[in-house]
Formats: C-alpha cells, sequence, structure tokens
C-alpha cells in the first residue's frame, strides 16, 4: 500500500458558516499542499445544508515534506467574516477541524495474513488445471477472505490476493477512523475555540 497521510476538514456540529468555511478553506489547503510539494487529492466531499457549502471534506496527501506541512494546518481554523446566510446575525467567528490520520493497514504485521491454496475452476465448474493455482488470503482478526484465481501462477495470484485483501483493510481502517473522528466531534472533544492554528479575515461570500 502507499504511505498516505489522509486530511479531514470538518464543520462538526458547526452552523451553516462553519460549513461554508470548509468549502473556502478547501481550494486554500489544495494551494498550499501543492506549493509544499506534495500530491493532494480530494477523496470524499460531504455537502452542508446550503448551496456552496461542504460538512466535511477528505484529502489524501503523499510527498516527504506532508508532515512539516501539516504543523501548520492541523487543529482548529478560525474564520472571521460576517455571515452570509443571516446578515444580521452578530457572531463572526466560526470554526472548523483540520485533522489528519494515517491508516493502519498501510503497515500490516509479518504473519497477520495467512494463504490457503486451492484449485481454480473454469466456467461451468470446469478446472482451469489440476494444480492448486488459485490463492485464498485470510486475515482472521479482520474475518476478511479473498480470492485469486486470475493468473495459472500461484506466485501471482498470491500476489493479487494480497493486493485485494489490504485494499479491503485500508477500506475498513478508513471508515473506522472517520467514524472515530465523527464520534470525537459528537464528544465536542475535537474542536477547540480558542488557540486556533490559523486565523483569517475574508469575507464568506
Amino acid at each position: 500500500m502507499h504511505n498516505y497521510i489522509f486530511l479531514q476538514i470538518s464543520a462538526g456540529h458547526g452552523p451553516a458558516e462553519c460549513s461554508r468555511v470548509v468549502a473556502k478553506l478547501l481550494p486554500l489547503l489544495l494551494q498550499s499542499a501543492t506549493a509544499a510539494g506534495l500530491e493532494a487529492t480530494v477523496t470524499d466531499k460531504a455537502p452542508g445544508a446550503l448551496p456552496d457549502t461542504l460538512h466535511s471534506v477528505l484529502l489524501r496527501l503523499k510527498g516527504g515534506a506532508a508532515a512539516a506541512w501539516l504543523r501548520e494546518w492541523e487543529g482548529t481554523v478560525q474564520w472571521i467574516a460576517q455571515s452570509p446566510f443571516r446578515p444580521t446575525h452578530g457572531r463572526k467567528n466560526w470554526f472548523v477541524s483540520v485533522q489528519s490520520f494515517t491508516p493502519a493497514a498501510q503497515a500490516v504485521p509479518a504473519g497477520a495474513i495467512t494463504y490457503k491454496t486451492t484449485r481454480a475452476s473454469g466456467p461451468g465448474g470446469q478446472h482451469v488445471n489440476k494444480t492448486e493455482t488459485a490463492v485464498w488470503a485470510i486475515h482472521a482478526a479482520a474475518g476478511l477472505r479473498v480470492l485469486a484465481s486470475d493468473s495459472r501462477s500461484q506466485h501471482q495470484n498470491k500476489k493479487l490476493a494480497t493486493e485485494r485483501l489490504l485494499q479491503q483493510l485500508y477500506a475498513l481502517e478508513m471508515k473506522a477512523q472517520l467514524a472515530r473522528v465523527q464520534d470525537q466531534w459528537t464528544q465536542h472533544t475535537q474542536l477547540q475555540r480558542g488557540g486556533a492554528i490559523k486565523v483569517f479575515t475574508a469575507p464568506l461570500t
């Protein structure tokens, strides 16, 4: 698996103005990451309740300078502006969270995946060959089993089964990580209104 770092920008339980901040912050983050020599890709967007708003965004980052760059961005971002949705509203300070995580599936411990060979079958149950070239890749702890029988080579099928299993582990870890982030929001432990890592003063229109 590639050594990616993921970055989530979230409005949490904030009002629509916070979701507008997420939408405004996204291009600034992408521009900054590119300038730092990072490969930044948007992998998921959760739209906000109003037009031109985003409740959350997930970015995938790759590059040797990612850790240093994250120190400048990770934390609470404060945006100071009049509400574009409620012109008479007195509040002008809006907060969003920027948090990174690395899926653990990128580094599976040796021995965590076991393998079992079996005969590959063709259409109608016909055996492709008489040797056990198909391979099951099994991760017992995660309850995952993946079969690869694409090739007549057992070695190649083992490689394919491993790659597919790692992809499934990766997807599970991503789901778990995002759930933990959401749970932190629910408990109001993630977003700290104070000590912002960055402060922007600009219209939200």
